[in-house]
């Protein structure tokens, strides 16, 4: 996201937060909130939509918005903002951002029970006192301990879905450096693991040039603090409060020195044991003998591997859990690619709670060469996301129908789909025969976290007309734990009726450990963006990333599929389980 976008959109937000602590307005508050959605979203830069007028023309943006759009691009700041800002304490702001306390919650703690720091706030939930209030209670304490103990852990580790992008955005500032010779993420960010502690850039270069490469480095324009400054590591704290290393090596050194600082710990003690047991020698410079010293390779990664007698090792699997006896064998499994992907399933547009409008989603879609999406809207029971009735999913299919005779022609099908709510009672938002209309269904949760939702669950897979069942753990990654399930039972049933399950980019929902359980089972799982954005949609390079690391072949991920074998798919479920 553009810097100014970033924060713009954060000040929009922290006034909404604040006012409604104050009791204000909810249409004003709600207003803010959907200024703050609207800029964070935006593809381009929002000085640029100023200064060409079009900022004027969105929808959402009024002329009070402009006002301080204006004021901020012109001051870096919002004085209504810095006004707000004096009358709640600032610890109080903070946790707001941790799900399971809102701003009314806050503020019955500061009325009720002066509370006016974040230690205060817990001691609170913590001796009783929040919990003998009306409206809260045991059980609501002990939700809003947990979440201010995930986001606690948060503050630590980055989320990949927030390290992906930030980390795209430092190479390619790097790459305007024209002395690197290679550059790529190391660390945990190449594994593509949950949550990232700092972020690790890694380049190749001639010696002479170090020296500017670590020059250019530290004046990234979201560089706040400069940790440390070398020929060989720097150290930078982002405005964003996020460290970024970088490490120059010389060409030679390039691929042991990303194998080396790829990790995990444990896959590189296993590799350097297997390099010891044939008298070598193996480090960030290259693969030695042992005992002359003579180099053997290290200029390329897979040379690293290949001296060791393994073939090249995935860096989503570098964890040692059983991926270098296979490479050693030379029998590892085939993982699925960015390139395998033809679609995505889940996406939103303004018809239920997207930014962009249908068209913007199917031309940005089309750009990134898709064969195929599924336009997955809300079904009516997500009031708050403007949740569409079968009457107007009937008008939306006219569009479709309608963009579909241009889109044809150029390669891209435009899948009528929905997300429809899974009910209480795991009855289905809709009714069949509206299901049978569309083309692909996804089913989802949205509602009751707290209890066991796994006969929901294996009640809507039993549906005909379910294809796809969306973040099935109901787990948001550093957000939201998921809810009570059983997933033995969620994969043994997906497998038996042919319903494929959602690795939802953003949530990271499957986890790379359930993926791999469902790999073992041969459960069809979809990568998919649930993209409320356009910028969103290409994350699903996250997405694959997660179901490389739980060793996803492509044949069971379902948008590895054409566009006959998606129709295919959702036919043979409908005549296996449609009444006769």
């Amino acid at each position: 996201m553009h810097r100014k976008n970033k924060e713009l959109a954060r000040i929009f937000e922290k006034i909404a937060d604040i006012l409604e602590f104050l009791g204000d307005n909810i249409y004003r508050v709600n207003s803010y909130r959907r200024a703050s959605t609207l800029i964070s979203e935006l593809p381009e830069d929002i000085e640029e939509l100023y200064r060409s007028g079009k900022l004027s023309r969105l929808p959402g943006i009024g002329s009070s918005t402009l006002l301080k759009i204006e004021e901020f691009l012109r001051t870096g700041t919002v004085k209504k903002y810095e006004d707000l800002r004096k009358r709640v304490p600032e610890d109080l702001l903070e946790l707001m951002d941790v799900s399971g306390i809102g701003p009314k919650t806050l503020k019955t703690a500061y009325e009720k029970l002066g509370v006016r720091t974040k230690d205060d706030f817990i001691r609170v939930l913590k001796d009783g006192s929040l919990a003998k209030l009306p409206g809260f209670g045991p059980k609501k304490v002990e939700k809003i301990l947990k979440g201010i103990e995930l986001w606690e852990s948060v503050q630590e580790r980055i989320p990949l879905i927030e390290a992906y992008p930030m980390a795209q955005d430092v190479l390619e500032y790097m790459r305007g450096e024209e002395s690197i010779r290679e550059i790529s993420v190391a660390g945990s960010l190449r594994r593509m693991k949950e949550t990232i502690g700092d972020i690790d850039i890694l380049v190749s270069a001639e010696r002479k040039d170090w020296r500017k490469i670590h020059e250019h480095f530290v004046k990234y324009p979201e560089v706040d603090k400069i940790l440390a400054k070398g020929e060989t590591k720097s150290s930078v704290v982002l405005k964003n409060g996020r460290q970024v290393d970088l490490r120059t090596v010389e060409p030679i050194s390039w691929g042991a020195a990303l194998q080396y600082f790829t990790g995990s710990k444990q896959h590189n003690v296993r590799v350097r044991d297997i390099a010891k047991e044939k008298g070598l020698k193996v480090n960030e410079y290259g693969v030695f003998k042992a005992d002359t010293e003579e180099r053997l390779g290290g200029e390329r990664e897979e040379e690293v591997y290949e001296l060791v007698g393994m073939e090249w090792i995935p860096p989503e699997i570098r964890e040692n859990w059983g991926e270098i006896e296979l490479a050693l064998e030379r029998k590892l499994p085939k993982l699925v690619e960015f390139e395998d992907i033809k679609g995505d399933f889940h996406m939103h547009t303004n018809w239920s709670d997207g930014i962009n409008p249908l068209e913007e989603v199917v031309e940005y879609a089309h750009k990134l060469g898709y064969e195929y999406i599924v336009i997955g809207d809300h079904s009516q029971s997500a009031r708050v996301a403007n949740g569409l009735t079968p009457e107007r999913y009937m008008e939306q299919w006219k569009l479709i129908e309608k963009l579909n005779r241009v889109y044809n022609p150029k390669g891209l099908y435009i899948l009528k789909g929905c997300e429809v709510d899974i009910l209480p009672d795991g009855n289905l938002d809709l009714p069949d025969e509206v299901l049978e209309g569309f083309d692909f269904v996804v089913a989802s949760i949205h509602s009751r976290f707290n209890q066991d939702n796994t006969l929901r669950i294996l009640r809507a897979m039993e549906n005909p007309y379910v294809n796809l069942i969306g973040h099935p753990t109901g787990k948001a990654y550093g957000q939201r734990e998921g809810y009570p399930l059983d997933m033995e039972k969620v994969m043994d049933v997906a497998k038996e009726t042919g319903t494929a399950l959602e690795i939802n980019t953003f949530r990271i929902d499957l986890s790379p450990e359930n993926i791999r359980r469902c790999v073992e089972r041969g459960v069809m799982m979809a990568v998919v963006t649930d993209a409320h954005s356009v910028t969103h949609l290409p994350y699903i390079r996250v997405g694959v990333g997660i179901a490389r690391r739980g060793w996803a072949p492509p044949e069971l991920i379902l948008n590895t599929r054409d566009l006959k074998g998606i129709r295919d798919f959702v036919l043979q479920k409908r005549k296996r389980l449609a009444k006769t």
